[in-house]
C-alpha cells in the first residue's frame, strides 16, 4: 500500500545471537559494558531510531519479582527461568542467548517528494524525487545482523586472545563457561 502510494514504512526486527559464553563485556568501564557498545554499533546504522536489549522498555513496567530471571541448576547446569534480560546483566554476557529489538524509521528518500526549501533562494518547493525501495527493514536486518557479528567478535577477542582463531578455540575451550 506505501508503494503505491508513493510512500515508504519503517518496522521492528530482533537479532539473536545463541552459543556465546558467560563474561564477555565489562561490569566496570561505561564504555566496555555489552549492552552499551552493542547499542553503540546498532544506533550507528542510519534510520534505526530504538534499540532494546531483553525485554527493553517493557521492564519498566514490570516488578522486579515478574521481571528478573531466577537462577536454577537444572541437568547439571546453571541456567534461568527466562530470558528477560537478553543475555546481558551487569554489563557482561550470561551464556543465555542475547536478544536486540531495533526500531527504524520508514527510509526519507520517497517517490512522492516532501516540501522543502530551495537552499539558495529560501522559496518553497518539492524535494528531489527519488527511486526507492518502500521498505528497508529486510535489508537492515542483515546489517544489524552483521554489527552484532562484530561487537561480538570483538569481545571474544578481548577476553580470549589468541593470534588465530585456532588459538582462539583453543583458550576458550580451557577457560570458557557456557
Amino acid at each position: 500500500e506505501a508503494k503505491s502510494n508513493g510512500d515508504s514504512v519503517g518496522g521492528s526486527f530482533e537479532v539473536i545471537a545463541k552459543g556465546l559464553p558467560y563474561g564477555l563485556g565489562s561490569y566496570i568501564n561505561a564504555d566496555g559494558k555489552l549492552q552499551a557498545r552493542i547499542s553503540q554499533a546498532m544506533m550507528s546504522v542510519n534510520a534505526f531510531k530504538g534499540v532494546e536489549v531483553g525485554a527493553g522498555f517493557a521492564s519498566s513496567a514490570a516488578f522486579g519479582s515478574e521481571l528478573h530471571d531466577e537462577i536454577l541448576f537444572e541437568n547439571d547446569k546453571i541456567t534461568r527461568s527466562r530470558n528477560n534480560a537478553g543475555g546481558i546483566e551487569g554489563g557482561m554476557s550470561n551464556a543465555q542467548p542475547i536478544i536486540v529489538s531495533m526500531a527504524m524509521k520508514p527510509i526519507a528518500t520517497l517517490i512522492k517528494p516532501l516540501r522543502s526549501v530551495d537552499i539558495n533562494t529560501k522559496e518553497s518547493k518539492l524535494a528531489h524525487k527519488e527511486r526507492t525501495d518502500s521498505c528497508a527493514v529486510p535489508a537492515a536486518s542483515i546489517i544489524a545482523e552483521s554489527m552484532l557479528c562484530i561487537v561480538l567478535a570483538d569481545s571474544l577477542l578481548e577476553k580470549f586472545g589468541g593470534d588465530t582463531v585456532q588459538q582462539l578455540r583453543s583458550h576458550m575451550k580451557s577457560s570458557a563457561k557456557y
